[in-house]
């Protein structure tokens, strides 16, 4: 069978609880994607920049980064974290639904700061409440976790598409945005912009774009999520109304009481290898660092760099592809260039779900040298066809295939190489963040100022610098794999000249009575 029985038995035991927790993840992929396709609707709803829209990614990445720092907070209880996932869940129901409502690029940004604060709190109690149930198991429906993370981002933009404007903004005034000037200068002669200015002239002058019927829909297809976990509460009669019984958390702190004694270090490497939500602050202060050697501090820094930029790139790619299509030399109708994001997570999906086999056939570092050559080759691919249409599609696909599975094989690798000890999954999380955080508003400026070729060179130049630390990463792993081959060895060389000297005064003890 494809599938271990007792994976199964597991998880109809606690079917409930896990499939709660996977659509909270799916209101998390829903959340994530749809700014891609609608950032140029955004902009013209708020008169605002493109560099000036880039910092709505700025503010939802930031403070999902703070979301998923202090998210370990609610994990104390079983109440406390239903709790605060209820809480996050129908907060992006509600920031959906008032997104329309943002007249400018500040209000915007809050909006989507305080969801991003939602997702961060659902990232961390997520991971760690299946972690919790399912202890060693968890790694395969952590992997189904994070699937429905690409489903919800698959499913937003789809969503958004018959929505978006198909000529961009109608406000033709002295606030229109440089970028909409330099298209329209640049199309003036092409038909189909023709068309397209031939058409707004007439019906959408001085109109609104109907995308806030996308957001309104998000948040009602968003709003049984909160409501599973409210279901999920009284079922485990932890709401006020439902006393008496006792809490299934009680279960689990007594066990994982009993448990804390003897594999109290082992549960913590767990978390920190299946979900990553360490305290980095803690990590910095280890005492056990000292005496480390430079590769230990920089596989760390490496490890993290690599998914700075490869995760920056997913951000980025994701954020801005929609802009590169309907931009020249590409020039696609908007509605078409819509179905890119859609693309763009569904490859991510499904090389999440092709990386569980693969994982069990291959190492992770024959898998992370594949995917980023793979990501390299892709982009350089498309800088050569920038004009062909088709490969953009192609293209977005497989560089979303390749770029799907590198998270969770650099964690793999890494913390196989430190044999789980040390906190280089919190950094590597944090790195991540960062690099989707800092990517999406440099990317965002450089497009607004150089133009639209300048997304395909940055993800180029992204994606080399990806590679060369990874190179510097596998020289470090070597230099780190000699380091504990000699500690083992000096350990080894003390240990025999201890054994010699127990075995020789044994045999004086035993020779002492004899004499005697």
């Amino acid at each position: 069978m494809f599938v271990d029985e007792r994976i199964v038995t597991l998880f109809k035991r606690n079917a409930h609880q896990t499939l709660t927790y996977w659509s909270v993840f799916f209101s998390f992929g829903l959340c994530i994607a749809f700014l891609g396709p609608t950032i140029l609707d955004l902009q013209c709803q708020t008169n605002s920049t493109l560099s000036q829209i880039t910092w709505v990614f700025f503010a939802q990445q930031f403070c999902l980064l703070i979301g998923s720092s202090i998210g370990g907070i609610f994990k104390r209880t079983l109440f406390s974290a239903l709790a605060a996932l209820f809480v996050s869940a129908l907060t992006i129901s509600v920031i959906f639904a008032i997104i329309p409502l943002c007249n400018n690029v500040l209000l915007l940004a809050i909006a989507m700061a305080v969801s991003g604060f939602a997702m961060g709190i659902i990232d961390t109690i997520a991971n760690i409440q299946l972690v919790t149930i399912y202890q060693r198991d968890s790694a395969v429906f952590l992997q189904a976790l994070h699937f429905f993370i690409g489903f919800g981002a698959l499913v937003s933009p789809l969503i958004a598409d018959p929505f978006l404007s198909e000529t961009g903004c109608g406000n033709h005034t002295g606030n229109e945005t440089e970028i909409m000037l330099h298209h329209r200068n640049l199309l003036r002669n092409s038909p189909i912009a023709a068309h397209n200015i031939n058409e707004s002239s007439l019906p959408h002058e001085g109109g609104e774009s109907n995308v806030h019927y996308a957001f309104w829909i998000m948040a009602l297809i968003n709003l049984p999520v909160p409501l599973a976990v409210l279901f999920l509460m009284y079922r485990e009669q932890l709401l006020p109304c439902c006393p008496g019984t006792p809490r299934l958390l009680d279960k689990d702190e007594l066990a994982m009481e009993n448990q804390q004694g003897a594999e109290g270090s082992e549960g913590e490497q767990k978390e920190h290898a299946a979900g990553g939500h360490g305290n980095i602050f803690s990590c910095c202060q280890n005492d056990n660092l000292r005496g480390l050697p430079v590769s230990f501090f920089m596989i760390h820094i490496l490890g993290g760099m690599v998914l700075f930029m490869t995760d920056g790139i997913v951000g980025a790619y994701a954020g801005f592809v929609y802009t590169y299509g309907v931009s020249p030399p590409m020039s696609l109708p908007n509605k078409t260039a819509g179905y890119l994001a859609s693309i763009f997570w569904g490859a991510i999906t499904a090389g999440r779900l092709l990386s569980i086999p693969l994982s069990y056939r291959f190492q992770p570092v024959r898998l992370l040298m594949f995917n980023l050559a793979g990501g390299i080759v892709t982009v350089l691919m498309l800088l050569i066809f920038y004009t062909s249409t088709t490969f953009l599609f192609v293209g977005t696909f497989l560089c979303g295939l390749f770029l799907s599975s590198i998270f969770p094989c650099m964690l793999a690798y890494t913390e196989d190489i430190l044999d789980y000890q040390g906190c280089a999954t919190s950094v590597l999380v944090t790195s991540a963040g960062m690099g989707e955080m800092v990517m999406q508003v440099l990317v965002g400026s450089i497009i607004q100022t150089k133009g639209s070729y300048s997304f395909l060179l940055c993800g180029m130049i992204i994606a080399c610098l990806g590679f060369i630390f990874f190179i510097g990463l596998l020289l470090f792993h070597r230099m780190h794999r000699n380091y504990l081959t000699g500690t083992t060895k000096k350990s080894a060389m003390v240990e025999e000249p201890a054994t010699e000297q127990n075995g020789s005064a044994q045999t004086e003890q035993k020779a002492e009575p004899e004499s005697s």
